[in-house]
């Protein structure tokens, strides 16, 4: 693999629309750069103190956050190699961008989606970092209401671009209209 002077960063999940990667990697082409597909699992919060690898790089709570109330964490994200990338989540963004001629990587990180994805885009330099919304089902809006959105919690805290690729876009006519008193 060579090494690129441009990177774009695109947040991936299992079951997310292809259609976000699939734009990620349009700007990769436009801009010759590699695409960085990175999946970030929450549920994972590894400490200073792991036990089992000393030498793993982690994260671990510096304090609470005021406004959210979670716990902030700093430091690397990488999850320690045991620990290796979805499979399936592989072998679909191989199948979705296999015919695609730019080049492409993986990266598994742990923690809050959008610090990881900020800190991984922060390492590499990268010329922006592309997300999807989440979906409109009520499961998304609860994950989104509890957790936060990803894209609006990157756009405050990046100094690079944060492109947000709409997935289920709702026409301003079919918004809901605001009672004014």
């Amino acid at each position: 693999m060579s090494i690129r002077s441009r990177v774009v960063v695109v947040g991936v999940y299992p079951g997310q629309s292809d259609g976000v990667v699939l734009q990620a990697a349009v700007f990769a082409a436009r801009f010759d750069a590699e695409l960085v597909c990175a999946w970030v699992d929450p549920g994972r919060h590894p400490r200073a103190d792991h036990a089992d690898d000393p030498g793993i790089p982690v994260v671990g709570p510096a304090g609470i956050d005021p406004l959210s109330g979670a716990p902030v964490m700093t430091g690397p994200v990488a999850v320690p190699p045991a620990a290796p990338f979805n499979p399936y989540l592989a072998a679909h963004l191989e199948r979705i961008l296999g015919g695609h001629d730019i080049e492409w990587s993986t990266r598994q990180l742990s923690g809050d989606p959008a610090q990881s994805l900020g800190q991984l885009a922060e390492s590499l330099h990268a010329a922006m970092i592309v997300v999807g919304t989440r979906d409109g089902t009520v499961r998304g809006s609860l994950q989104e209401f509890f957790a936060g959105s990803i894209a609006m919690n990157l756009a405050h805290h990046q100094h690079r671009p944060v492109v947000v690729i709409p997935l289920a876009p709702v026409s301003f006519e079919d918004a809901p209209q605001w009672e004014s008193d």
